[in-house]
């Protein structure tokens, strides 16, 4: 018979290694196991690779799940500081981007190989690729069928990730193993992904694609699955519809069918550069076009692209009449689309839903019917927003998981 193994961890990411390197130290043996040829390609491409590793910020404001209390535990006893305290152990040069983003100054590799590091110094084996076959339990182990046998374990993790990203790999099976052993699973999507459109008013601002501009967007709605949201960041017009990091926000919030919200000018006015409604009522504009008194506070072409909108352009102010201005006031500070929906799982990065945390112990990441069965990373319901925050769930649901195998 096979040795038996204190944990045998599903999902060579993010999550999986730092979770089998913390319990390795600890002094388990552990086995991780993945499907793919090259481990932690979801890293490697992260951030533009340069992995976005965490948030200085992080905090269980920063999640999305249909129990926002269950990251508490994990996000206190593993916090940002934590995880840059080993980075810097390594002598991994990092900055800060934006908002608290920190970033490696040279490559995402750098991030994989002191994963892999610490699994070294807890002994951990690590074998891929391999196939999982089956998984079973049977008086207190776990027995996993592979294509190059079985292992058996007292502690099961899974740790396979979500969905987005098929090309590298994705899929769907820590959701599999949790429906397989009766675990209720919240239905996944696509978050932090792109918006597409097909009609409407979004027609006249095709042509912008390749334009980004500070925006402040709102989405979701106090109904909705996880509520609404209200960001200041910049958005991107692309050919098929809206991208950057509001809209990328505003995608784990937003429900099919709904509106999103976009103030162009609610950024720039937050920031203290300029009054919206001294723009709009300042006489000392009356000789210039309306196109260029937009243009003071957002670009030429998308100033005029507004200004066609509502007949305006070419038009001075002084020949706008009150209710005209007010109209396109209106327009432009409190825009309202309904996307036609998501550019999928391709383009997402991350999965929205997950194993229902209701299922979950907060405080050990282990299922409360299943002694010995673990979620841990993107496969649970807790979906992070941009900016470092999803790869701080990741080494923080590990680090509790790891200290209760």
């Amino acid at each position: 018979m096979s040795k038996v193994w204190d944990a045998i961890i599903i999902g060579g990411g993010a999550a999986g290694l730092f979770c089998a390197g913390v319990a390795g130290q600890l002094g388990k043996k552990v086995l991780v196991l993945d499907h793919a040829d090259t481990l932690c390609e979801k890293i490697r491409i992260s951030g533009g690779g340069r992995c976005n590793f965490t948030n200085l910020h992080s905090s269980p404001a920063n999640f999305l799940s249909l129990n926002p209390h269950f990251v508490k535990s994990a996000l206190a006893r593993y916090p940002a500081k934590e995880f840059i305290k080993l980075v810097q152990s390594y002598r991994i040069a990092y900055h800060e981007k934006h908002q608290g983003q920190l970033f490696c100054d040279d490559s995402a590799k750098q991030i994989i190989e002191m994963l892999l590091g610490e699994c070294a110094k807890g002994h951990v084996d690590i074998r891929h690729p391999v196939t999982v076959e089956s998984i079973s339990n049977g008086a207190g182990v776990w027995n996993v069928q592979t294509n190059a046998g079985i292992e058996r374990s007292s502690s099961l993790v899974m740790a396979t990730g979500g969905l987005p990203v098929p090309a590298i790999g994705a899929t769907a099976y820590s959701l599999d193993i949790a429906k397989q052993f009766g675990l209720k699973v919240v239905d996944p999507r696509p978050a932090l992904v792109p918006l597409s459109f097909t009609s409407g008013e979004f027609d006249n601002l095709i042509e912008l694609s390749g334009l980004s501009l500070p925006v402040r967007i709102a989405a979701g709605s106090k109904g909705n699955r996880y509520g609404a949201c209200r960001f200041n960041e910049d958005l991107l017009l692309t050919h098929k519809g809206l991208s950057g990091p509001a809209v990328l926000q505003a995608s784990s919030y937003w429900a099919e069918g709904e509106a999103i919200h976009i103030d162009w000018l609610g950024a720039v006015e937050a920031n203290g550069q300029f009054s919206c409604d001294e723009l709009f009522n300042n006489e000392d504009n009356r000789l210039k076009l309306t196109e260029n008194i937009l243009a003071s506070v957002m670009p030429l072409r998308l100033a005029k692209a507004f200004a066609e909108q509502k007949n305006l352009l070419g038009k001075k102010w002084a020949e706008v009449s009150k209710k005209d201005r007010q109209t396109l006031k209106e327009l432009i500070t409190n825009w309202s689309v309904k996307p036609a929906g998501t550019l999928g799982w391709k383009k997402a990065e991350v999965m929205l839903g997950g194993v229902d945390t209701k299922e979950l112990d907060g405080q050990t990441m282990m299922a409360r019917n299943h002694p010995g069965l673990y979620f841990i990373g993107e496969c649970v319901d807790v979906t992070g927003h941009l900016g470092g925050h999803n790869f701080q769930w990741a080494w923080a649901s590990g680090f509790a998981c790891a200290h209760s195998i």
